[in-house]
C-alpha cells in the first residue's frame, strides 16, 4: 500500500522541522510527504526535497484549514496514495505512528476513521525535545481512548474526533467527501467531519501505538483570540446539524460576557 502523510502549515517552521526529525526516526516512513503551505512561500525551504509542497491561499475569514486538508488529500490521491495520514504541524510522530496507521487501514474490514493517541508535551528545554526518547514522555490526552500498542478500539462518540492525527484509506476519504470548506479559521470543522462519518456509517477507531506528540505553544482557555472565528463556525455547524459544537468554549465565552445566546443564534458582545 502506498502511504502519504499530509501536514498543513502556516508558519511554525521550527515545529515542522521537529516533525521532520521525528519522521527520520520512523520505523516505517511514508512513501509520500505532502506539506500544504497556507500563504507561506518560504515553506519549501523548511522541508527537504523529498517533501512535496503545495500552496493554499488564505482568506479574509481566517486560515482555510478545511480547504488546505482537502488540497493535500487530493494531491496525495492523484499521486497514488492508498492511505492518507494527516498530522498537525505541531505534532511529532512516534516511531510506530506511520506503520500502525498503514496496518490499521490494510487490515480493518470496512471503512473507518482512524485516530491515534496524542501526548501534549511540556515546554521544551533549551536543547529542544529529545526526539529519540519521546516514547518515555508518552502521556496520552485523558479525554480520548488510548489503546495498548497493536489494538484497535471503536469509539461511540464521533465528537471525540480531532484532526491532530488521523488516517483514512483512499476509499474512505472519497466516501466522506473531505472537510466542509464553508468553515474557515479556528474550530468546528473537525467536529463536522466526525459528524459526517457518523451519518455515513463510518466508525471512529482508535489505533494503539499510533502515538503523536504535540509540541508546546502558548494557548488561552477559552481561546478568546479566535472568538469571531469560533462563533462563525459554530453558526455554520448549527445550520448543518441543528446542534451547537464546542460547548465548553461557548459556555465560557457566555460566562465571560463575550457572547449572548438569542434563540438559535449567538451574538458577539460589542467591545
Amino acid at each position: 500500500m502506498t502511504t502519504a502523510l499530509v501536514t498543513v502549515a502556516h508558519g511554525r517552521h521550527d515545529h515542522l522541522r521537529r516533525q521532520s526529525a521525528g519522521l527520520e526516526r520512523s520505523r516505517v516512513r511514508p512513501d509520500l510527504r505532502v506539506v500544504v503551505a497556507i500563504d507561506d512561500p518560504g515553506m519549501a525551504g523548511v522541508v527537504d526535497g523529498s517533501a512535496e509542497v503545495i500552496d493554499c491561499a488564505t482568506t479574509t475569514s481566517g486560515l482555510p484549514l478545511a480547504r488546505a486538508r482537502n488540497l493535500g488529500a487530493e494531491h496525495a490521491l492523484r499521486r497514488g496514495a492508498d492511505v492518507v495520514i494527516f498530522l498537525d504541524v505541531d505534532c511529532i510522530p512516534g516511531e510506530t505512528l506511520v506503520g500502525r496507521y498503514a496496518e490499521a487501514c490494510a487490515t480493518y474490514r470496512s471503512a473507518a476513521l482512524f485516530s491515534g493517541p496524542v501526548t501534549y508535551l511540556p515546554p521544551p528545554l533549551d536543547a529542544g525535545y529529545p526526539i529519540d526518547a519521546l516514547a518515555t514522555m508518552t502521556r496520552p490526552h485523558p479525554g480520548r481512548p488510548a489503546p495498548p500498542p497493536g489494538e484497535l478500539v471503536a469509539a461511540d462518540d464521533h465528537d471525540l474526533f480531532w484532526s491532530l492525527s488521523f488516517a483514512v484509506s483512499a476509499s474512505t476519504w472519497r466516501l466522506l467527501g473531505g472537510f466542509c470548506e464553508t468553515y474557515a479559521g479556528y474550530g468546528g470543522e473537525d467536529t463536522d467531519f466526525g459528524a459526517v462519518a457518523r451519518t455515513r456509517g463510518v466508525p471512529l477507531v482508535w489505533v494503539g501505538g499510533a502515538d503523536a506528540y504535540h509540541q508546546h505553544h502558548p494557548v488561552s482557555d477559552p481561546p478568546v483570540e479566535h472568538l469571531d472565528e469560533i462563533v462563525a463556525n459554530a453558526r455554520i455547524f448549527h445550520r448543518r446539524w441543528n446542534r451547537w459544537p464546542m460547548p465548553g468554549w461557548l459556555d465560557a465565552f457566555e460566562r465571560s460576557g463575550l457572547i449572548s445566546r438569542r434563540g438559535d443564534d449567538i451574538v458577539v458582545t460589542p467591545a
